[in-house]
């Protein structure tokens, strides 16, 4: 019994290890669930070049024609510490939309940048902007819920929130 109870409870570990691998799998691949069915992709989603960057933070070309238009002012984001500031960080940011969009500074900057602003705080205060927070990896998440609230602010055509300055200026 004593040399039996080991050997169990590796079965049941890996039963139970086995278990929840299969459980807890990542949902399939879009792209893959459409040629085992047969159907295309939705053709009319919106364009996933700034989400799809393998975890890495690089910058894939863009899908199909695109402008760029910079917003025209920066960002800046102050970095709390204790009820005092002790650095700033100022963030130049510019929209990349496909062709044919119906954007326009006058009508849709002030509440982007009100969306953008309150993003920017909110990467601040869980310390986004601190250690090496210029890498790639670093700023993923960043840009994709800059990407994200665009695309619900002005709508599918947003294809990337490009990131043109960052500056961390200690206090």
């Amino acid at each position: 019994m004593k040399k039996l109870l080991p050997v169990l409870m590796l079965v049941l570990g890996l039963g139970a290890g086995v278990g929840a691998g299969w459980v807890l799998r990542p949902p399939p691949d879009e792209a893959e669930v459409a040629h085992e069915h047969g159907t295309p992709p939705d053709a009319h989603a919106a364009p996933e070049a700034a989400v799809q960057t393998a975890g890495t933070g690089h910058y894939l070309p863009p899908v199909g024609e695109t402008e760029t238009i910079r917003l025209p002012n920066q960002f800046v984001v102050p970095l709390i510490d204790e009820g005092r500031v002790r650095a700033m960080v100022v963030i130049g940011l510019a929209l990349e939309l496909a062709v044919g969009h119906d954007f326009s500074l006058a009508r849709n900057e002030p509440r982007l940048r009100a969306v953008f602003l309150q993003l920017l705080f909110d990467h601040a205060n869980i310390g986004g902007f601190e250690g090496i927070f210029t890498s790639g990896e670093a700023l993923l998440a960043l840009r994709r819920t800059l990407v994200e609230a665009a695309r619900v602010e002005i709508g599918p055509e947003v294809q990337d929130v490009l990131i043109t300055e960052l500056l961390r200026q200690e206090s």
